[in-house]
Parts: structure tokens; C-alpha cells; sequence
């Protein structure tokens, strides 16, 4: 989902997805030379990637102190949180005035690959949780709404990161299967309803957590997210 094509940014989609699954916390340090040996690319391609990053919010570069993966303050969390509302909220009324029966198919077979992986692996959980948002927007036909969606959605795996409480993934399975039959009864108040509710309660589990590791080995796990050649 939303891969990219060009040679430089394989290192963006992987640097990406590892802080979107939590490999890489916030505030861990992403060294240029590091990063670019681990990957076999120069520190130009490196930095373009970071750059790209920065602007979206996941990678904080600061001049003549390098990058990191970025650290949301609490006020940014509730912020992120209030706009996601908003996005989503207008995702729900769009699908809901469209014909069900492709949305469906494609949310259910998505639901089946949260399911398959639930309790068994935990990066993967959390990957296609925020997947299954993403999808959601891509459904409304909206390129722009769905860039939004996809932004916003890994912001906010980055806040989780940072500040979550352990949290069973079984109950937004649950909650995305909800969702999914008030879009296939074209229920707009039930399934904005059921939104709201879901986000809520990722909201409510964002709490601070002070044990973080910040002294992972970012080129061992970068290493699980090199492209295959």
C-alpha cells in the first residue's frame, strides 16, 4: 500500500513501515551512513528519503544534530486525533452513499487478513490495522482524501508508539467488523457512530509511557526491512 517505485525510495517505504510498526520508537536516532550501508545506497539517497519523512511528520531532522524519528507532544497527539475525526467522519458519509457490494468484498478480505494474524504476530497486527483506515479512504474513489487518511493513520501509529498503554488488537478487529456491516447497510450515522467510538478508544489508550528503549540497533532492524534483490 502506497509503495514507491523510483531507486531512492526503497529506503523511504522501509524506514516508513518500521516506524509505522513500531520497529523504530520515537526518538531513536537515524544515522545517514548507518542507514545508507544497511541498504547499499549513497547518504544522498538517504537524506532524501529522511527529508521526505520530516515532512510528514514521522522523522525529526535537526540542523547539525541529525535525524530521529519523530516525538509527538501530547497537545499534538489530541490534535491528530480531533483531525482524524474529522477525515474519517467524512470517509464513513461517502462510502455509505456509494454500492456497498465492492467495499464490502474488499473490507472483508481485509478483515480476514487482520483476523489471520491476530495473536500471532504483533508487528503485522498493528500494520494492518492502520491499513484497514487507509483502505477505507481508498474506497471513496478520493485520491486526496485518501493521501490525508494515509498520513494522518501513520502519525498516528508514531503516537501510539510514543504514548500507548498495551492494548488487545482483538477488540479493533471486533470494531472494524462493526463498521464494516454499517457500511453494508448504507447506515451513515451508524457507521460515522461506530467511528468515532473506535478512535476514541485508541485515543483513551494513549497513554504515557516512560519505560521506552531508546538503544535499539537501527541497521539490525532496518536490516528485516531491506528489499529483496
Amino acid at each position: 500500500m502506497y509503495k514507491s517505485s523510483t531507486r531512492s525510495f526503497p529506503v523511504y517505504d522501509s524506514l516508513r513501515q518500521a516506524i509505522i510498526e513500531q520497529a523504530l520508537k520515537p526518538g531513536v536516532k537515524l544515522p545517514e551512513d548507518s542507514i545508507g550501508e544497511t541498504f547499499g545506497v549513497s547518504r544522498t539517497i538517504v537524506r532524501n528519503a529522511l527529508v521526505r519523512l520530516d515532512a510528514e511528520g514521522l522523522v525529526d531532522i535537526q540542523p547539525n544534530r541529525g535525524a530521529s524519528v519523530a516525538e509527538p507532544t501530547i497537545e499534538e497527539a489530541y490534535d491528530i486525533f480531533d483531525m482524524r475525526q474529522c477525515l474519517e467522519r467524512e470517509v464513513m458519509q461517502r462510502l455509505c452513499a456509494m454500492d456497498p457490494k465492492p467495499i464490502i468484498k474488499a473490507l472483508k478480505d481485509h478483515l480476514a487478513e487482520e483476523e489471520k494474524y491476530l495473536g500471532k504476530d504483533g508487528t503485522r497486527s498493528i500494520r494492518l490495522a492502520g491499513e484497514f483506515h487507509i483502505l477505507l479512504a481508498e474506497l471513496t474513489g478520493s485520491r486526496i482524501l485518501a493521501n490525508y487518511v494515509n498520513e494522518i493513520v501513520s502519525r498516528c501509529s508514531l503516537i501510539l508508539a510514543r504514548f500507548a498503554q498495551a492494548h488487545s488488537a482483538e477488540c479493533g478487529v471486533e470494531e472494524h467488523a462493526e463498521i464494516i456491516e454499517a457500511i453494508a447497510r448504507g447506515d451513515a450515522e451508524r457507521a460515522t457512530t461506530q467511528m468515532h467510538s473506535h478512535l476514541h478508544g485508541v485515543q483513551d489508550r494513549a497513554l504515557l509511557n516512560p519505560e521506552d528503549d531508546r538503544t535499539e540497533n537501527v541497521a539490525q532492524i532496518l536490516s528485516r526491512y531491506r528489499p529483496e534483490k
